[in-house]
């Protein structure tokens, strides 16, 4: 069991420790311009909350209900789009996630896709509700 856990924190990046262990952006943010949810084959479910503020990204977070692998997939989203512009999101891709993660194992890349598309359903939240701002008093 030692060895495993050693082989563990060795195998995996910075960057991948890093976003798989903190929870500093994981909550639920309450009257976010942006909502989107995923759940994929596996199980694991990803929530993405955007607050936009002049068409810029101005708070990010993530809920998740899964693994580590998934916990770091959205994690790196959340921060990744944090403080750019709203359409910016769209250029964020699994492969960008992955390659930012470095040690992602190539069994878990589902994760990334999972927290893309929790991403973009979140835009385009934000869209609809830059649009149609009347709707974000019904959440």
């Amino acid at each position: 069991m030692e060895q495993q856990v050693k082989n563990f924190w060795q195998d995996h990046s910075d960057q991948y420790l890093e976003m798989a262990l903190s929870a500093e952006k994981r909550q639920k943010l309450h009257q976010a311009d942006g909502h989107g949810t995923r759940t994929g084959d596996c199980g694991d479910t990803i929530e993405i909350f955007l607050i936009v503020k002049d068409g810029t990204i101005v708070e990010a977070s993530f809920d998740c209900q899964g693994c580590l692998n998934t916990v770091a997939c959205a994690n790196t989203i959340v921060h990744m789009i944090e403080g750019k512009p709203l359409e910016e999101g769209w250029q964020i891709t699994p492969e960008t996630v992955i390659e930012y993660l470095g040690t992602l194992p190539s069994h878990e890349h589902h994760c990334a896709e999972l927290a893309v598309g929790a991403l973009y359903l979140a835009l385009a939240d934000a869209r609809q509700t830059r649009d149609h701002s009347w709707k974000k008093l019904y959440r």
